[in-house]
């Protein structure tokens, strides 16, 4: 990349990361009414946001957790087993984000689905720097506001899941995957782990089916590109 293309190229994943994170933050306010009305405080439900931030883990969570604390373990171990795939992420982003000390520790809280995928979208190690951090803060700055909100209207507002708000953040991620899918192996490895995780959701308990699909499409993956410098 020359120097006269870096700010184009720049605003360009600036625009990309903004409209993934905003897609994907606005989903919180269904989190913080679905946490609320699963029996959680409002502060409950602030500190997963804050802490676990990671959007299925939550769901699963107060999914279980409506049923009685008599589910907490399984609640725990779905939560558990959902962000996993996190750790699969980070074997992706170890080599391009580059970061060490206590910025390892910030990065890893920001490995979700969204941060991840506009890393590894990106063509050069700078716009995937880039791309990763602005995507992740920005998810993470709505998610909790979000959160807040949800949780502090959520009896107002009936299902948020009425409004679309699910479907919006899933576009946006389908959004970001779609142009990889440029080759053979790319849509083999995708249709290897759709075909799994739906296959095991039926039967298998919330995050097994996730975690499976992950590592069927860590085998199938051979020698991806190595990402420029």
């Amino acid at each position: 990349m020359t120097a006269a293309s870096w700010p184009a190229s720049r605003r360009a994943i600036v625009r990309q990361s903004l409209s993934v994170g905003v897609a994907t933050g606005a989903y919180g306010i269904s989190f913080g009414a679905l946490a609320v009305a699963a029996g959680l405080s409002t502060w409950q439900a602030m500190v997963l946001s804050l802490l676990m931030f990671t959007g299925g883990s939550q769901f699963a969570f107060v999914g279980i957790i409506a049923n009685g604390l008599g589910a907490a373990p399984a609640a725990i171990a779905a939560s558990s087993m959902l962000g996993i795939r996190n750790g699969l992420y980070a074997l992706e982003l170890t080599h391009l984000l580059g970061v060490r000390g206590a910025g390892r520790v910030a990065a890893a809280h920001l490995t979700i689905d969204e941060s991840t995928a506009v890393a590894v979208a990106q063509g050069e190690k700078r716009t995937s720097r880039l791309g990763f951090w602005l995507t992740g803060l920005t998810v993470f700055v709505l998610w909790n506001l979000t959160t807040l909100a949800g949780a502090l209207i959520g009896n107002l507002i009936g299902d948020p899941r009425t409004y679309g708000l699910d479907a919006a953040a899933c576009a946006a991620f389908t959004a970001l995957l779609w142009p990889r899918l440029r080759s053979r192996d790319a849509v083999a490895i995708a249709v290897v782990g759709a075909v799994v995780a739906v296959v095991l959701s039926p039967t298998m308990p919330p995050g097994i089916p996730v975690v499976a699909a992950a590592g069927a499409c860590l085998l199938a993956w051979r020698s991806p590109k190595e990402v420029q410098r």
